[in-house]
């Protein structure tokens, strides 16, 4: 064999886990279609990640948060859900978690740049750039990747990191089931003139979701929903207009604003395949689970996953295992399901509850975030489950 492992997609989770195999003597390549030159300074693609408090720990025991400017890195310490034309909200705070603020926010391409750097600098890991893998085959032994550079690598175990749209997903027959939300996600940053910020706000106003996430110097990343067909509606507007737009929607509670960025549009659609595992071949990331943005949970989720695969690896090499062998993979795929699958199937019942506009779903929409807030026990369990301030050690 080439390689022991070979990692299709060098995103953040493709990174994580290699980075999280260093030191084990693993052979391992990296196989991403991007020129190595856009992995040393990824383009910014209008995403903020909202990063929980296990990530956060993870990217530090991996030796990339520090690499993040703190600059580039703001606090959310309290979160606002409203519903509707109602000023009323189901209110988080970072007091009632017991933690000095309930997660971190900074953008998609730095945290790729700094995961790139920590694997550089770890070493012994390959990076094959600027080709992709166009054909797949694997055997009890190991896999062949055929790449369009028409060169062919084995590895004893294969890892698809490669988007919620993977090709190679497809060629091993691996099943999933997709949800198209016929929505249409724009996003984009934006100055505000009014007193800084550290609250997070999801609006699920009638015919379009807006999120206003804090980020620092008095700017914020602004995350619309809309149908699909409508998303001309917001793509046509002048940088003038859409500031006043969304200004009127918060209520000015953020006084002036000031777009600062062009505006990035992405379709919706939820993926879940049937299982994390083929034969010498595992779903990472987005390949694995690909959230809708509402619950901010995707990225976190595929860091998460990348901690788990890689931790059961470690745990079979140290007993002289077959690192690739069914057994292995059935355990991650087992942990991994335990922890997403109510996490995605909760998240899209959320959208499609708070998306529907006829008269009763308005109105249990509103009786919801009432009761959270009176419901603390419940309220509480929420709170751990989208920050993971009481999972640190997992």
């Amino acid at each position: 064999m080439d390689y022991d492992i070979a990692i299709i997609g060098a995103g953040t989770s493709g990174l994580a886990f290699a980075r999280s195999l260093s030191g084990t003597g693993l052979k391992i390549a990296i196989i991403e279609k991007m020129p190595e030159a856009k992995l040393k300074n990824p383009d910014y693609d209008g995403r903020e990640f909202a990063i929980t408090h296990l990530s956060h720990k993870i990217l530090n025991d991996l030796d990339i948060w520090h690499r993040i400017e703190e600059s580039e890195i703001s606090l959310i310490k309290n979160a606002k859900v409203l519903n509707g034309d109602s000023n009323y909200a189901l209110h988080f705070s970072h007091t009632e978690a017991g933690e000095e603020n309930l997660g971190f926010m900074t953008s998609n391409h730095w945290i790729r740049k700094a995961a790139y750097e920590s694997v550089k600098k770890a070493g012994k890991i390959k990076f094959i750039t600027g080709t992709e893998v166009v054909g797949i085959e694997t055997n009890s032994n190991g896999g062949t990747l055929t790449l369009s550079n028409k060169k062919k690598i084995t590895a004893g175990l294969i890892v698809a990191a490669d988007s919620r749209f993977s090709k190679t997903r497809d060629m091993m027959n691996i099943e999933t089931s997709k949800l198209d939300f016929k929505r249409t996600c724009v996003v984009c940053k934006m100055d505000y003139e009014g007193a800084e910020q550290d609250t997070a706000m999801e609006c699920f106003h009638y015919g379009r979701t807006l999120a206003v996430l804090p980020l620092t110097n008095k700017r914020c990343s602004v995350v619309m929903t809309i149908d699909t067909d409508k998303a001309d509606d917001i793509l046509s507007l002048s940088p003038e207009e859409l500031a006043q737009d969304i200004e009127e929607r918060i209520d000015s509670h953020l006084g002036k604003m000031t777009l600062k960025t062009k505006l990035y549009s992405y379709p919706l659609i939820g993926v879940y395949a049937n299982k994390f595992y083929g034969q010498r071949y595992a779903l990472l990331g987005d390949t694995a689970v690909g959230m809708h943005p509402v619950t901010a949970h995707g990225f976190n989720m595929g860091l998460r996953g990348a901690h788990t695969l890689a931790n059961e690896i470690k745990a079979a090499q140290a007993q002289g295992l077959d690192i690739g062998s069914i057994s292995v993979l059935n355990a991650y795929h087992d942990k991994h399901r335990k922890f997403t699958r109510p996490l995605y199937l909760g998240t899209n019942a959320l959208v499609k509850l708070y998306t529907n506009e006829s008269k009763p779903a308005k109105l249990l929409r509103h009786g919801l975030l009432k009761l959270g807030n009176r419901l603390k026990p419940a309220k509480h369990i929420i709170t751990n489950l989208l920050t993971e301030t009481g999972d640190k050690a997992a």
